[in-house]
């Protein structure tokens, strides 16, 4: 297994300064772009289908344990603020439950069932999609639950870092991110994690983009709960409009920072750009 073998490139990690070690590891990291680059095509069909998925009502569910759970969670957690998007619309479900979300609870990746209970308390159905993340590819918390997914009629993606992965083997579509032994043996959280990081930032960010969540290339569903993001939002109504810094904050306060509404009232004022 890919993931679990040495890398030769630090047998003597103990020896290195810490500039070598961060020198080593920025090199090494060179093969995570290697590897999404080699999968582009399978990133760009998960965007397709979770795209397909949001238009119709769906949701997208991730399950991981660990480090890709962590990272799915992550990933789950960004798209309200971000794309606007209702809370239930991205889930993460990770081994362990609530606790695992702070700290590691390595065990519970190896409870099949608890899986299929959580993705059955979801009231999993046709319109959703399930993405499964595994570094190893054999985790069988991720495992049975895509297997369950898939003979219940929902459309499956598997994530993972080797090849002849055992969850590509349940999956309607696989996805190998094929970044090679750790610089420390079968620490996943490296080159591993930052790649199924980045490959769900390309699934989900395509995603909204062909769901028109995306204006230009600007986030026009953004949720302003801060100073900064409404900052934001009245550089984005400016970029759309002819609107000046005051009439712009003005028009978003108006319109409870809503963008799509504040760019109507715009238009019906100056004429904005089309």
């Amino acid at each position: 297994m890919g993931t679990e073998n040495r890398n030769p490139r630090s047998y003597g990690l103990d020896k290195m300064s810490a500039k070598e070690v961060v020198r080593l590891m920025n090199e090494e990291e060179h093969l995570v772009f290697r590897a999404l680059q080699s999968a582009e095509e399978n990133l760009a069909l998960a965007a397709e289908k979770v795209a397909e998925c949001f238009t119709r009502g769906g949701r997208t569910i991730y399950l991981g344990s660990g480090t890709s759970g962590r990272i799915a969670l992550m990933d789950a957690a960004e798209m309200p603020p971000t794309f606007g998007t209702e809370a239930d619309r991205f889930i993460a479900i990770v081994s362990g439950g609530f606790q695992a979300r702070g700290r590691a609870i390595e065990e519970a990746e190896d409870n099949q069932a608890a899986s299929i209970e959580a993705l059955n308390d979801l009231h999993l159905d046709t319109r959703d999609v399930v993405i499964g993340l595994s570094a190893s590819g054999s985790t069988p918390f991720v495992l049975s639950g895509l297997r369950h997914s898939r003979q219940k009629g929902v459309w499956t993606c598997a994530i993972a870092n080797n090849a002849n992965s055992a969850i590509f083997e349940v999956a309607d579509l696989s996805i190998l991110l094929d970044t090679g032994p750790e610089i420390l043996t079968g620490s996943t959280r490296l080159k591993a994690g930052s790649a199924q990081k980045m490959a769900l930032n390309r699934i989900s960010t395509a995603a909204m983009v062909l769901s028109g969540k995306v204006i230009e290339n600007l986030m026009v569903d953004v949720k302003a709960k801060n100073s900064k993001l409404k900052d934001r939002c009245v550089r984005i109504l400016k970029e759309l409009t002819v609107l000046d810094d005051l009439e712009a904050r003005r028009i978003l306060e108006v319109n409870d920072w809503n963008i799509r509404r504040s760019l109507e009232t715009a238009r019906s004022l100056t004429g904005a750009r089309p």
